[in-house]
Order: structure tokens, then sequence, then C-alpha cells
């Protein structure tokens, strides 16, 4: 058996990089936590792979999940970027769908990612139907790319407006830019998404070319350092869809890493859920910026086909949904003008950090009403000590100065109320992916992650409804673990745009064909084992005469008109609750996506070794309901399974803090979960 056996999951957050180690030579499964460096990832990474035990010379395989991207974006920090586009469609990008920055306002400003004064136009023109009226200047495009260079640009995007129903044109443009470009840093529009709708695909493949730059770079720094490091095997990136590719498509795609660290901990959730006997759950990520909430529903995550990075930042491509608001652990707690009290969405991060922390922060977070409360221990702090001792003291003073006197509240008084505040928050983002997409909460189960999820699972379960609370065997490596277990996968996406009445299913099914057959180069390029593949098949349908569309289940074996008019009736109906009948219905566009399964490991690998103790490590101080109580602290990794422990209880690991509220139960399954309930 070869020596590098170990399958290594890495998530780079914003306070933490979280590492899961599987040895698939002697099935043991091990945990690496380190501090993060921001503006440094890689400094964090390659830290955590030193600690692996042997270094990198060990592994054959690396799964990165990376906001790299994302912040990037959000920071306005991706590469400077030039578009040359179709004479007349310039403006395509700054207009949008003339949309708002705020909903009832008429004031907000919006810069867009490539200004005007990098924008290009040619002539050249694909009308609807797929014919060439104008053929495009290359001349013209040489010279724009040209001018573009001069002015500093990185990276370059071309998008020529129909592209999606003949792109002749615009691959004859990025044929002739590739040929002087002074780096690999041009996307065409098609190459990203061929697929209707203007605003959509200039958006995705503009943020596209403006990562490549960034993502690409910083995969080519980490890799070298690790191949220095004696490693010789297949790194691998985290989409946001949940499935992984490989190093050299995430560095032409690097639109589709966004959110791909919240999306593997989704995988993991869903994995873990089902194992123990839940096939239905809402996950909750919950870290030091943000919470993130998730639903699966039948084992199956809820994908949607576009997302915001930041107002007018549309990307276009499959993704698992989540939802996210500013309700971490960093999150600062104040009183605003009006008197009310407010937690988030601003934080204090990993610098400075909860004033807790020492370093220099003067305002109250989540996490020092928790560490004022008494439910994390100030002496044992979340990382397993690598942050060192936090200052209750400290923690105090914020809490009073701008929380507790603003309001007239004793101080542990207002602690408690920024948690409800924070609670609160978090059940509505519960209620979001739930009640408001037409699930009932109490069907499902929770399961909290992230270093902060522990800290809050009873209260969410409370606010909810929810009856079972699921905290898995290492809360605050979810995300890595989610690495580790995603599958590979590549989608595809052409636009038909036929009425459903007409539709020609033999050239449908030769569509299908070709996109699986380009799927599967991917596939193969990754170059790591599949244990078997599958792949999904879903039509974008409406009515005639709508604009927004479903997305429709469809099998290759029964592509046929009667199947798919049930199928998309079906959708419909349990999405809005009625049908249009009378009205003819129509196909938009055929989503294909070919998912290589990976080898799995069992689960059980997590479950507690035997001769594990329930006796309490200790006692701890913790206040609730107004009251301070004596609470038994347990060493939570040690419990057998089986373990059955009441509340109040606190649960503590070197990745996460559990506390268990009076009324809930926890036992210990033999997959190594916590199994909350209330009594």
């Amino acid at each position: 058996m070869s020596d590098r056996q170990r399958v290594v999951g890495v998530d780079v957050g914003g306070t933490f990089t979280d590492l899961f180690v599987l040895d698939e030579a002697d099935q043991s499964v091990s945990i690496v936590k380190v501090p993060s460096t921001r503006g440094k990832e890689a400094v964090g990474f390659m830290n955590g792979i030193g600690r692996t035990g042997d270094g990198a010379a060990r592994i054959g395989t690396i799964i990165h999940g990376t906001t790299v991207g994302t912040n990037a974006l959000l920071e306005r920090k991706a590469a400077r970027t030039g578009l040359i586009t179709t004479r007349g469609f310039a403006d395509v990008l700054e207009m949008r769908r003339r949309d708002r920055p705020q909903t009832w306002g008429l004031r907000g400003d919006y810069l867009p990612l490539i200004p005007r004064s990098l924008r290009r136009e040619v002539d050249e023109r694909v009308l609807a139907d797929g014919s060439i009226h104008t053929e495009v200047d290359l001349d013209q495009v040489e010279q724009c790319a040209q001018s573009l260079l001069e002015q500093g640009c990185e990276a370059l995007c071309v998008f020529f407006i129909n592209s999606y129903a003949n792109p002749a044109n615009e691959a004859r443009a990025v044929r002739r830019v590739r040929a002087s470009w002074p780096n690999a840093c041009v996307t065409a529009s098609t190459e990203v998404l061929p697929e209707i709708r203007e605003f959509e695909r200039v958006s995705t493949a503009s943020l596209n070319a403006s990562l490549q730059p960034v993502v690409g770079g910083y995969l080519h720094r980490l890799e070298g350092d690790l191949r220095a490091r004696g490693f010789d095997g297949q790194l691998m990136i985290v989409q946001s869809n949940g499935g992984v590719m490989s190093r050299q498509t995430a560095c032409e795609l690097p639109v589709r890493t966004a959110l791909s660290g919240p999306a593997a901990g989704v995988i993991a959730c869903a994995a873990v859920a089902r194992a123990a006997g839940y096939p239905n759950v809402i996950t909750g990520d919950i870290g030091g910026t943000s919470f993130d909430v998730s639903l699966v529903a039948d084992g199956r995550v809820a994908l949607a086909d576009q997302t915001s990075i930041d107002f007018g930042m549309v990307v276009r491509t499959p993704m698992i949904q989540i939802e996210t608001i500013g309700a971490g652990g960093g999150s600062i707690a104040a009183v605003d003008a009006s008197g009310m009290l407010r937690v988030g969405p601003e934080s204090a991060g990993s610098r400075p950090g909860p004033a807790c922390y020492g370093r220099g922060n003067p305002y109250p977070t989540v996490t020092d009403a928790n560490v004022l409360l008494g439910r994390i221990a100030a002496q044992r702090p979340l990382g397993g000590g690598l942050l060192g001792g936090l200052d209750v003291e400290l923690a105090r003073k914020a809490i009073q100065a701008h929380v507790a006197e603003p309001l007239g509240l004793d101080v542990l008084a207002a602690a408690e109320a920024i948690l409800t505040v924070a609670n609160a928050k978090m059940a509505g983002a519960m209620r979001l992916v739930s009640i408001e997409k037409g699930h009932d909460p109490r069907a499902f189960a929770y399961m909290p992650f992230g270093g902060g999820g522990g800290l809050h699972v009873c209260a969410m379960m409370r606010e909810t409804g929810v009856a079972t609370g699921i905290v898995p065997r290492y809360p605050g490596v979810t995300s890595a673990l989610g690495c580790v277990m995603a599958d590979l996968r590549h989608d595809a996406v052409r636009t038909i745009n036929q009425p459903l009445g007409d539709a020609d299913f033999g050239q449908l099914r030769d569509l299908v064909d070709a996109l699986r057959a380009q799927c599967e180069a991917h596939l193969a390029s990754a170059g790591v084992a599949i244990a078997s593949v599958r792949e999904e098949l879903f039509l974008d349908m409406l009515y005639q005469g709508q604009t927004h569309t479903v997305m429709v289940p469809a099998t290759r074996e029964r592509l046929d008109a009667q199947a798919v008019a049930e199928a998309f009736e079906k959708t419909y109906q349990a999405e809005f609750g009625r049908l249009l009948p009378g009205i003819p219905a129509r196909m938009l566009n055929l989503r294909y996506a070919l998912i290589g399964v990976r080898p799995k490991f069992d689960l059980r690998l997590l479950a507690p070794p035997a001769g594990g103790s329930t006796e309490p490590a200790g006692v701890q101080r913790v206040h609730a309901d107004g009251r301070w109580m004596e609470v038994p602290r347990h060493a939570r990794l040690e419990l057998p399974v089986g373990a059955c422990i009441r509340g109040p209880a606190i649960f503590e690991q070197p990745d996460t803090t559990v506390w268990l509220e009076p009324g809930f139960t926890a036992t210990t399954d033999d997959h190594g979960n916590l199994i909350l309930r209330r009594e």
C-alpha cells in the first residue's frame, strides 16, 4: 500500500484555519486547528499542513475550501479588468436589472467592478436566432485589448450580445486577444455561461475574469509551497455547489469558488445527518462574522442557480442555497440612535477580535456576552488554547459602557439581551430557509457547526420549534470534513428556448450527450480516483410570457414531452401553489451536471473510543435565566456511546463549546454526535 494514504480537507476561515485528516491506511481521523493569517491565507494553510504528522510528504490528496475569491470581491481587491463588448452594449454591466441598493430608498451608490473607462466596444452583431448579422472586426478587438493593457489591466472579459445563440464571433475575438495578451487571464462569456440574459452573463464572466489573477496566483503559490515540502499528490478545490474540481479548473473558472467553505460544511452536515438517521436537517454555521444557514430535505442539498456576492455582483452558477446574516461570535452589539439594541452586521473579525481578546477592540460582541455569562470558560477558550486566555473584565467593561448604561440595565442582563437579539436574528434566518420555502421546521433536525454553533443550539431549538439538535463530533472543523467528503462535479448549461410542444427531444438527447462528454473531460483532468459516476439533469422552465423560471428535474430515460410536462407541473405547483392551465409551457435552459463519486469513509470512525466516562471534569459557573448556577463541565470527546446527560451542562472540546440548557438532554450516538432533545 502507498505511504501517501492521507486525505486532508482544509478550510480557511477568518479566525482559524481548520484541517480534517483522514488516514486511509489505518482508518483513523484527526483534526488540526491553527490561527488564520488574513491577507496571507497560505501561511495559515501551510502551518496547518505542517502539523498533520510528517507534514506534506504523506498526503495523497488535499481538498481546499477557499474564500480568497469571495473576500477579493467583497473588499474590492480583485484584479484590474477590462471589457470588450458589442457596440452599444458597454453599459449592460452597470444597468443591471434596475434594482436598488436600498429597496425602499431612492438613494444609494453602485460602483461596477469594471469602470466605464475600461469598457470598449467593437463592431459585431449576432441576432437572437444565432445568425451573424455583422462579422466581428478583429483589428478593432486587438486595438481595444492593447489600449486596456496600456491602462494597466491584468485581466480581460470578452462579452458579445447574443453569443449564447452563436459563439462564433466571440470565439474569434478571444483567439485574437489570447495571441497577444501577456497572461492566461482572458475570459469569454460563453466559456463561463453560454446562457440567455445578457446582464447575468456579463456579470458572471466579468467577475470570473477579475478573479483569475487573484485566485490563480494564490493557488499557484500554494501548490508551489506544497511541492517544496514534498507534496506530489492532487490539490483539489471545493466549488460553491458542494462539488470539487481540479486546481487547473479552479484557475480557469474561479467564480465557481464563491462560498466554497460554507458549501463544504453543508455537504458534511447532510452526510452526517443521513448517517444518524435524519434526512431532513437545517444547518447553521456560526463563525466569527456570520451565521450561514441552509436546508437539506430528503438528504439532498438545495441548489440555487444564482446568487449575489454583494449588491450588483451577480454570479449565475449552480451553488448551494445558503442564507447569510451578520450574527457571528465577533458581531458587534450596539445601541442605535433610536435606543434599540442591535447585533451586527459589523464585526470585530479575527483582528482585533472581541473585546475579551485584549487586542484593542472596545466594543462588545456576542463572544464577550458568552464569556461574561460563563458559557465560554475564559481560561479554556475556543481553539484549544490557540488564542490564550480571555479577559472577562474587558468583556464586562465593553458591555457595561456600550449596552448596559445606554439601556439602563445591569451588565449581566445586558449580556443576556445581546444573546437574545443575536438568537432572534439567527432564528429568523432559519425560518427564511424553511417556513418561507414551504417547509415546517418542526419536521427537521437542526445541526449547528462552526466554533459558535454549540453555544446557541438550544436557543435555536426553542426559537424555531425544532425538536432535535445534532451536534457533530467536530463542529469547529465541519467545513474541513465536508472538503474530504465532497465529490468531483462539473456543471454545464445551454440555452434551448423552445416551447415544450414544439421541442425536438431527439436533438435534446444529443445535446445531453455533448454536455456529458464535456463534463467527462473535466472530471478526467482532475486525476483522482472515483468510485462511480452519476448525472443530474434539470430544465429551466416557465409559462409563455413569464420571465422567471423554475428548475425542473429530468432524467435521460424519460426525456420526452409527457414526462417533462408532468415534472414541470409538479415543480411549479410546489413552488407557487397553483398552475396556469391553458398557457403553454416553455423550456429555456438545459442544465447538466456530472458527479464523480469519490470513495467514502465510514462515519463511525468518528465514534468515541471505548472506555469513556460520563463523570464531569469539573464545575463551571454559568449565568442563565437571571441567576448563577453551578453547571457540570464534561470533556465532550471522552463521553462514551450512549451517554445521556441532562441539562444544564457544558461540553468542552478543542474546537467548540456546547451549552446544554436546563430542560434539554444530550445523548452520544454511535457516530459521535450529540443528539439533543427537549424534555
